[in-house]
């Protein structure tokens, strides 16, 4: 591998003589295999000879601690400033932890510090395998209410509290810091929910006071506050006619905005969207939708089935990630869901498209409303969407705005 970074006989025997050469070269190897450029191979492979000099290596398979990575990543980021190399100490160093750290990991010599628990985990485990085993709630449902009650926990733990101790107060003072934070009272009559569940599954243990649950107040929320409302499908089109460039990130995202526009996905199934889901022969496309438990087939719309070819064949990078859609620059992986939010995000606010959410829901509701307007019935559009019942697609027959003006034009004289 260093044959093919450099060229000159002197830096290439530099490298050759430093130790840990076939670690080195193997790691630089496997760098290469998650698509890192060649510039940045050698950049990698610099930082790799001042690591093995400024690390203490010499006993065999003895691991290193984060603490010895930090330590001498400060001394050779001061050597670098003294030396004239660098104004601050901070790229040096992060550039050298980062590196180090790395390549420890990748030759089994990185002692992994035991991850200490979070605060209430004790309790949580316990709630979730009720939830999974004896309510059988979704995994995404799961790991939204296992996120609320880390918040909640890391509340008590910064009061000096515990599940036992807490009382109506502290519920009120934790919802309290959420309002104050900028959460809706959508998002914090969430939190109480989840709250009251495991507060009431808690008393049936004696874990904490009894009757605390029934004492939980949620915000108030309006009939029609948490109405799903998206932007115009105009300005969707728009917003999909804006990834209609040439370069890798336009090709991606347009079919990745198709994707949460035309099907009204959700942005977990987008990113968990592989590539035996497309079905070329058959021109069908193959989502798995965690809240029903099952695969539902979409046919391949031809604009879709163009833009997803496009970015597979000219802007893909080589990855052995099964996953459709990848992180653009490498370390290679799939995209996340908060990237997808990236994505979407993004762009609505550059093209300055005024909507409730920026997120890729946003164009989840654009979809529903579009099929509310074209005339389909709810039972069409909650098979579209995806939905378990009907009232979740009931929420959207309220918001079809032309429909209701139309209602108000009618002449009611004659039946009067």
């Amino acid at each position: 591998m260093l044959e093919r970074l450099f060229r000159y006989p002197k830096v290439l025997a530099r490298h050759r003589e430093a130790p840990f050469l076939a670690e080195r070269d193997d790691f630089l190897e496997h760098c290469a295999s998650q698509g890192m450029a060649r510039s940045t191979l050698a950049h990698v492979a610099d930082e790799l000879l001042v690591v093995v000099r400024r690390l203490d290596l010499t006993e065999a398979r003895q691991p290193m601690t984060c603490q010895q990575i930090e330590a001498a990543a400060a001394r050779w980021a001061r050597h670098q400033r003294r030396r004239g190399h660098c104004l601050k100490l901070r790229w040096s160093q992060k550039r050298f932890t980062q590196v180090a750290t790395h390549w420890l990991r990748f030759i089994e010599r990185l002692e992994i510090d035991e991850l200490k628990p979070s605060a209430g985990e004790q309790w949580i485990e316990p709630f979730t395998a009720y939830m999974q085993n004896e309510r059988g709630l979704s995994i995404l449902t799961i790991r939204n209410s296992r996120w609320h009650l880390e918040k909640f926990f890391a509340h008590l733990t910064t009061q000096h509290r515990t599940l036992a101790q807490a009382t109506i107060a502290d519920i009120d003072a934790f919802l309290e810091s959420l309002a104050q934070r900028g959460w809706t009272r959508v998002s914090l009559a969430k939190s109480a929910k989840t709250l009251r569940a495991f507060l009431r599954y808690a008393e049936q243990r004696g874990w904490c006071v009894a009757g605390i649950s029934a004492g939980i107040v949620s915000p108030r929320v309006f009939r029609d506050e948490g109405l799903p409302v998206g932007p115009d499908w105009s300005d969707v089109e728009r917003l999909i006619r804006s990834a209609g460039g040439d370069s890798a990130r336009d090709i991606r995202d347009r079919a990745i905005l198709q994707l949460l526009a035309i099907y009204g996905l959700r942005r977990g199934e987008v990113a968990r969207l592989r590539l035996e889901d497309l079905n070329w022969t058959r021109e069908c496309i193959s989502i798995t939708r965690h809240k029903q438990r099952r695969s539902q087939e979409y046919p391949l719309l031809p604009c879709v089935a163009e833009s997803i070819l496009r970015y597979l064949e000219h802007a893909r990078p080589k990855s052995s990630c099964r996953e459709v859609f990848v992180t653009l620059k490498a370390p290679l992986r799939p995209i996340s869901p908060s990237g997808l939010y990236n994505v979407v995000s993004k762009r609505l606010r550059t093209l300055e498209i005024r909507s409730r959410c920026y997120g890729p829901h946003a164009l989840r509701h654009a979809c529903a409303g579009r099929l509310v307007a074209e005339g389909l019935s709810l039972k069409q559009i909650g098979d579209h969407l995806g939905h378990r019942s009907a009232n979740s697609t009931r929420t959207y027959a309220k918001v079809d705005l032309a429909g209701l003006r139309e209602v108000a034009d009618l002449s009611l004289g004659g039946l009067l």
